[in-house]
């Protein structure tokens, strides 16, 4: 049975593209898995009835700010019920005082109570570590994989005491080493404390991620199990 996907993108910027490369794999994934996208690229057209047309919500590096009210209330009731699930790349946790806007509270909770501090700008080579192999979105996945070429965020505190962790990244395996880490790393987590299947997938900076078989296995599986498929 087919399912509804919407896809929330930046229109234009450094991770541009990053979403285009994304439209093209999530077009062919479509065909395969029987869903559609449609995307949009501000919250604008966001309430309760727009909502419940979707099964799934992919947050394609949209920030967590400059949302209109409608749609926040919408999202946070959504994901506070389980009547849609959602996926987050990267700029998602992007959780803070940004372009004038202040921090959204309750996205920063359902993050697992993080703030941003830094990330790294020369950008560095690293490996995450499986740390849930059972859970649906990790199936298929070796015990660990390469991430070439990220641009690992930091946050104020590791979300590990307020969410599932399903991956982290051993920052003693940064290429090239850099002094910018959180000791604990939680890269790929889930909260477990609202109803709707969520999963937040740091990775998504460039491109060339969906050329690694780690990643888009990733997304293929979170795509289905945060869909309830």
């Amino acid at each position: 049975m087919e399912f509804r996907v919407l896809a929330i993108a930046e229109p234009g910027g450094i991770h541009k593209p990053f979403v285009d490369a994304a439209k093209i794999w999530l077009q062919k994934e479509g065909v395969a898995d029987h869903f559609t996208v449609d995307y949009i690229e501000d919250t604008n057209p966001i309430d309760a009835g727009f909502l419940a047309h979707y099964q799934l919500f992919i947050q394609l590096n949209y920030p967590p700010y400059n949302w209109t009210p409608a749609a926040a209330a919408a999202f946070t009731g959504a994901i506070e019920k389980g009547t849609i699930g959602w996926i987050g790349f990267h700029h998602a946790t992007l959780l803070g005082e940004f372009d004038g806007f202040p921090i959204w509270p309750w996205f920063s909770q359902f993050m697992g109570g993080i703030r941003f501090t830094k990330y790294i700008p020369t950008f560095a080579t690293g490996v995450v570590n499986v740390e849930s192999p059972n859970h649906s979105a990790m199936k298929g996945l070796p015990k660990s994989f390469t991430i070439e070429n990220e641009e690992w965020y930091t946050w104020d505190h590791s979300p590990r005491p307020n969410v599932r962790v399903l991956a982290s990244v051993d920052e003693s395996t940064y290429v090239p080493n850099t002094d910018i880490g959180m000791g604990d790393h939680p890269v790929v987590w889930s909260n477990e404390h609202v109803k709707a299947r969520n999963i937040y997938i740091f990775m998504g900076h460039h491109p060339e991620l969906f050329e690694n078989r780690a990643f888009t296995t990733l997304f293929h599986n979170s795509i289905l199990w945060a869909a309830g498929k």
